[in-house]
């Protein structure tokens, strides 16, 4: 299937780490095995909380623009043409974070598995993906919310 510039399902929202915009390409696709989708950062946004999962892999692909990747305690400048490779179940805690004056854009390629934990390590919090449901658990591992799961 052909997916044509400008013509992929898209996604923006304006949460907790600020606005971002995505072209959802394999969800277009109706591919299921993996997720790939290219994110684009204002100024001052993050692509998520720093999270690491246990059963799936994620790559991104930096395009344009300039971002920090945060691994843990380090942070490193990626420029157009990095990449970056987060293997599952190293639980080092990622994301990245634009501080330049531009908006960035990337590739993220992810496995997509049925049974994944994702851990906050900042917080303690995790959701579970288990049977097609994803749960939220706070640091006490108290559920705080259910919903269904149809893949990343």
């Amino acid at each position: 299937m052909l997916i044509r510039s400008g013509t992929a399902r898209r996604e923006t929202g304006d949460g907790v780490c600020g606005p971002f915009t995505a072209s959802l390409l394999s969800d277009t696709g109706d591919l299921t095995q993996f997720g790939a989708f290219i994110e684009t950062l204002p100024p001052g946004s993050a692509s998520s909380i720093l999270h690491w999962h246990s059963a799936e892999d994620e790559m991104v692909h930096l395009l344009t623009g300039t971002v920090t990747l945060v691994e843990g305690a380090t942070e490193t400048t990626m420029h157009p043409g990095d990449t970056a490779c987060f293997k599952a179940g190293t639980a080092v805690g990622h994301c990245l974070r634009n501080d330049g004056a531009a908006e960035a854009s990337y590739l993220v390629i992810g496995t997509r598995s049925g049974d994944d934990t994702v851990t906050y390590p900042l917080t303690g919090d995790t959701v579970t993906i288990h049977d097609g449901r994803k749960t939220y658990r706070d640091a006490n591992g108290t559920v705080t919310k259910t919903a269904p799961y149809h893949g990343a």
